[in-house]
Order: structure tokens, then C-alpha cells, then sequence
């Protein structure tokens, strides 16, 4: 009986083979879609200027070249530097803000937190209000002290009402109360229970936020805008943002500055240069997603299955 029980349960749960071969084409269509522009930017970073400006943008080049990349590494400690901070700014920022999350939203989750409406109440009121960006830049300069640092650029993103949420209510559909009761009634304590019961089962709940968290910290720039005037403290976005804004200036004025800047403009793969420090940008958080799947696929399943 239970090998026909299997069976009629694999009958359910199968998938015919049109409804699989249209699941895959469509599923295949949208992952070419979301590949193909990136190979399309790094062929153009490698596309000898001349072959853009005679053919435009090509997946099929007449030919190729380095020169975008040259004028990239030319920065040598500069850009170097600007990777270290980016990593250091991304992996610190990453922990201490999923470390708030997670302590800000399982005080929300806890039904017996006598203040959890009061809190939860303050997190989604920031999200509808805010100070404005003036008061906000005198309050992390003057007050903070958020100028010409690190914590310049990790402190402001800290803190997300947003993950809070989706933290909560993940904690709500995987963590079971009775769990929490279970171990209160043997005599764990509250950061015993949380570190060692509640996080292992919302492993794909916490995998998610820090995603997040490490994509915004990674692709943040405007916080270098407003606390930045030290190159030292560059992240890589904004060093980037600064040498294409440097590029684009001297093209627009090279018959301004003299015989050199217009030597500069003309010899500028500045089209291929644009692609290239996409790259710069792209491939290092790209190789950070397969770290965080097998998490976030895991937390596809939570509650498809009763126990």
C-alpha cells in the first residue's frame, strides 16, 4: 500500500512534458534575457574604439582591444584602494545591519514583548516620514561626526524599517511559538534561544537580508557624494563615477584646456572605457550570489511541506 501511496503521489506531484518543455523555454528565455546584456558590456569594454565609432556596438567586433581596461589600471593604488574599501565598508555594513535586523524583528515577532506595537508602530512611521536630506547631512556631520570616514558610509544604511518587516514575517511563517515556549520551559535564555533555535530554522530569511544589505552597500555611492573629500575613503562606485565624470569633462571642453586635452579626448575609448568599469563593478558582487542560493532556493520550500 504505501508503494502505491508513493506512486499515485508522484503522479500528482509530476509535471507533463509539454507544461516542462514550455516551464524551461520560458524560464531559459528570461535567463538569456538577463545574461546577454552583461556578455553585450563586456564585449564592448574589449571593442577597439575605432570599431564602435565606425559600426557602433557589435556583439561581433572588427576589432578588439585592451585599451579600456589600461586606462582603468593606470589608477594603480587608487583603485586598489577603492576595492579594499568597498569590500571592507560592504562586508562590515553587512553584518551589523542583518545583526540589528534580526535582534529589532524577533522583539517584534514575540508576541508576549510588551512593546511591540510601539516598535513596530516607529519602524513603519520612518518609512512613511523623513527629516529631509538637509537636516539629515547636518545631523551625520555636525552631530555623528560622519564626515571623511567609514562610518560614513556604513552608518546611514544601518538601520531599514523595510528588511525589518520582511524579517518579522518571515520569523512568523518558520519559527514556531511552541519552539519558543519549549525552550523558555527548559530554561533557555532569550540570546540562547535566539542564536541557537530561532537563526539555524530562518537561515533563508537572514540569507535574503544580507543579500540585500551587501548589494545596497556595494552599489551606494551618493553617501560619498555628501561625507567624502578624502580619495583615501573612495569606494570603488564612486571612484568610478568620478574618473567617467572626468572623461566626459574633458571631451566637452578639450578645445578649452589646450593641444593635450584634446590629444586626451581623441585618443579616449571613452564608449568601451564606460563598459569596462561596469565590469569593474559587476563581476566581484556577482561572484558573492552563489554563497546566498542554496539559502534563499531553501527558503522557496518553507511551509510547502507539514511535518
Amino acid at each position: 500500500m504505501q508503494g502505491i501511496t508513493k506512486r499515485k503521489g508522484a503522479r500528482l506531484n509530476s509535471v507533463s512534458l509539454p507544461a516542462s518543455v514550455a516551464i524551461n523555454t520560458i524560464l531559459g528565455a528570461f535567463a538569456l534575457c538577463c545574461i546577454i546584456p552583461f556578455i553585450f558590456v563586456v564585449i564592448i569594454s574589449f571593442t577597439d574604439k575605432e570599431s564602435i565609432i565606425a559600426n557602433g556596438y557589435s556583439f561581433f567586433p572588427s576589432a578588439w582591444s585592451l585599451a579600456a581596461y589600461d586606462v582603468a589600471i593606470k589608477l594603480g593604488r587608487q583603485l586598489w584602494l577603492s576595492y579594499f574599501n568597498s569590500f571592507l565598508i560592504t562586508v562590515i555594513g553587512t553584518v551589523f545591519s542583518v545583526l540589528i535586523c534580526i535582534l529589532y524583528s524577533y522583539g517584534l515577532y514575540r508576541t508576549d514583548y510588551k512593546y511591540r506595537t510601539f516598535f513596530a508602530f516607529f519602524s513603519f512611521f520612518t518609512m512613511m516620514f523623513g527629516g529631509g536630506l538637509a537636516p539629515t547631512v547636518m545631523v551625520c556631520r555636525n552631530l555623528l561626526g560622519m564626515n571623511n570616514n567609514y562610518w560614513a558610509l556604513i552608518g546611514p544604511l544601518l538601520v531599514s524599517p523595510f528588511n525589518f518587516i520582511v524579517m518579522r514575517t518571515f520569523f512568523k511563517s518558520s519559527v514556531p511559538e511552541e519552539i519558543i515556549e519549549s525552550s523558555s520551559i527548559d530554561g533557555s535564555g532569550e540570546y540562547r534561544t535566539l542564536f541557537q533555535i530561532v537563526m539555524p530554522i530562518a537561515k533563508p530569511g537572514i540569507a535574503t537580508i544580507a543579500l540585500m544589505n551587501a548589494l545596497s552597500y556595494w552599489n551606494e555611492w551618493y553617501l560619498s557624494l555628501l561625507y567624502l573629500s578624502d580619495s583615501k575613503f573612495y569606494p570603488l562606485q564612486y571612484l568610478l563615477m568620478m574618473m567617467q565624470r572626468n572623461i566626459e569633462f574633458i571631451i566637452k571642453n578639450s578645445s578649452v584646456l589646450g593641444k593635450d586635452a584634446i590629444d586626451l579626448a581623441a585618443n579616449m575609448p571613452s564608449a568601451s572605457l564606460r563598459m569596462a568599469l561596469c565590469v569593474f563593478i559587476v563581476v566581484p558582487i556577482a561572484f558573492a550570489y552563489p554563497f546566498f542560493q542554496r539559502y534563499i532556493v531553501a527558503g522557496l520550500t518553507v511551509g510547502s511541506v507539514k511535518g
